[in-house]
């Protein structure tokens, strides 16, 4: 189970119920976040686990401007040689990956801007929802002269399509909700961040009722298709499933005609 002490570098974990909440908490900075920030984001992520009591994390930004603007300016003044672009990269990689690996669903909640690194980790979460006021891309042409990993790419590609995705880093055009909806990249579209919190309490309401086992599954399937292709390996995945005391009580209480109860084992 992740550690709840409050990050002191301005990113909080709660958990109420069995949904666990983190918010990107530098509103002043549009929720730009440091390294440390990123590296806790990490930490809670990478410390889920299916037998927990955490059956969904939401990630949102502080406030109605932003989700997060992307990584603090002040880490890339250190970033002048080879290998600190390298270890900068490395600690993306690492963050964008925890996400994904993530044993529970994870929902990106957008409020305001979601660009650069805040963009990134919506499109590592599996579900995102948004206010009307988002607009959300990599602007990084026109900011700061950088480029976006390939792993990176290949994320944003798989949610908008290549085309889009060549648009949007080509002109550094930011989307809005509407076009955000149209295109696929979020799945909810609502009017301000109040009623942004209670869909994500919704929907991760929802999530904690079914099987934790499947929901881990589908995820790392579908990760694993991303990178691999329809040749990627399942056997584990498969067998894990198969094997669970989950699907014994999901068999046993279909017969019984009763609810499952779910334990992630």
């Amino acid at each position: 189970m992740p550690d709840e002490t409050p990050s002191l570098q301005t990113l909080s974990f709660e958990k109420a119920g069995s949904t666990g909440w983190i918010t990107l908490d530098r509103p002043q900075a549009m929720n730009a976040l440091t390294l440390p920030m990123y590296e806790r984001l990490a930490e809670i992520c990478e410390g889920v686990t299916l037998d927990g009591d955490l059956r969904c994390l939401v990630i949102l930004g502080a406030g109605e401007r932003a989700f997060a603007a992307g990584t603090d300016i002040a880490a890339f003044r250190d970033v002048t040689e080879e290998a600190a672009v390298l270890a900068y990269e490395a600690l993306m990689e690492r963050v964008f990956g925890a996400i994904e690996a993530c044993p529970v669903p994870v929902i990106a909640a957008m409020a305001g801007a979601a660009t650069g690194g805040g963009a990134a980790i919506a499109c590592a979460a599996d579900i995102r929802i948004a206010c009307d006021n988002l607009r959300f891309g990599f602007p990084i042409a026109r900011t700061l002269g950088n480029a976006l990993s390939v792993e990176n790419l290949a994320r944003v590609g798989e949610l908008i399509g290549m085309g889009l995705t060549r648009e949007l880093l080509l002109t550094a055009r930011l989307v809005d909700a509407r076009e955000a909806a149209a295109c696929g990249l979020v799945s909810r579209v609502v009017a301000d961040r109040e009623a942004l919190v209670a869909a994500a309490a919704e929907m991760a309401e929802a999530i904690a009722g079914l099987a934790p086992i499947t929901l881990s599954a589908t995820k790392e399937a579908l990760r694993r298709l991303r990178r691999d292709g329809a040749g990627a390996s399942d056997r584990d995945l498969i067998l894990k499933a198969y094997l669970s005391e989950d699907f014994r009580e999901a068999v046993a209480a279909f017969g019984e005609k009763r609810r499952p109860v779910f334990k992630g084992r």
